[in-house]
């Protein structure tokens, strides 16, 4: 049974967007996701415009209406050494245009009150060597958050969310990789569905333009050679 609540999902067949989509679904909300994986949803490349114009068109000939959309599609990643400028252009089309495109599109039919949540990264604040192309696409989209939240003020919520280490293969993952965290354990994608729910519903109603990272403390502690057990290999 439906509430009639719809959410659109992106990047909604694996990892965070499933979670998402799931979660949802569990509640009684429509789902449509696209996705480039064949399944039972729109299958398309998100960082193409007809592709996303056909999308558009079909989730409002199936709804009439959006409650929640959720800009969840990975853009690639690949450093300065090997990133084309074609590669660079496409992370970025994923990454930044496609939420921003589509919630154009999409905006005559958001119903009052809706929320829409960009998932970003914590690699928008840091960075590892090599990660050119998927840092800037999610800086972007931070940015790209609290300008929509102003444009769309009174008609929709707009935040976004940064993921730090989410652990999508369903293994337990121990050792130094969880200690190193704060929390002592790595993320699941159900502990960003759960943000997600959270800012999509009435209690995070006096929020929005906000970015919210959920990392288990890791861009939060400061790491140099020597202490707590930390050592640079020179």
């Amino acid at each position: 049974m439906t509430n009639g609540k719809v959410a659109v999902i992106t990047g909604g067949a694996h990892g965070i967007g499933k979670a998402v989509a799931e979660s949802f679904r569990a509640d009684g909300v429509t789902v449509h996701i696209i996705d480039k994986t064949l399944g039972d949803w729109f299958v398309g490349d998100v960082g193409d415009k007809d592709t996303l114009e056909r999308f558009a068109k079909h989730v409002i000939e199936q709804s009439g209406h959006i409650d929640y959309l959720i800009n969840n599609a990975l853009p690639i990643m690949k450093g300065i050494d090997e990133c084309s400028y074609e590669d660079f252009q496409y992370a970025l089309s994923v990454g930044v245009t496609a939420p921003f495109y589509l919630t154009k599109l999409l905006m005559p039919v958001l119903s009052d009150g809706a929320s829409i949540i960009n998932i970003s990264s914590s690699r928008d604040r840091m960075s590892q060597p090599k990660t050119e192309s998927y840092t800037a696409a999610k800086g972007g989209i931070a940015a790209l958050t609290h300008a929509l939240a102003i444009s769309l003020a009174g008609k929709a919520r707009v935040n976004s969310i940064s993921p730090g280490w989410i652990d999508t293969t369903d293994t337990e993952i121990i050792g130094a990789d969880a200690l190193q965290q704060p929390v002592g354990r790595v993320g699941t994608p159900e502990d960003i569905a759960e943000m997600v729910k959270f800012l999509c519903s009435d209690k995070a109603g006096f929020i929005t333009g906000e970015n919210i990272c959920i990392d288990g403390g890791m861009t939060r502690q400061m790491i140099y050679h020597g202490e707590h057990g930390w050592t640079y290999n020179v």
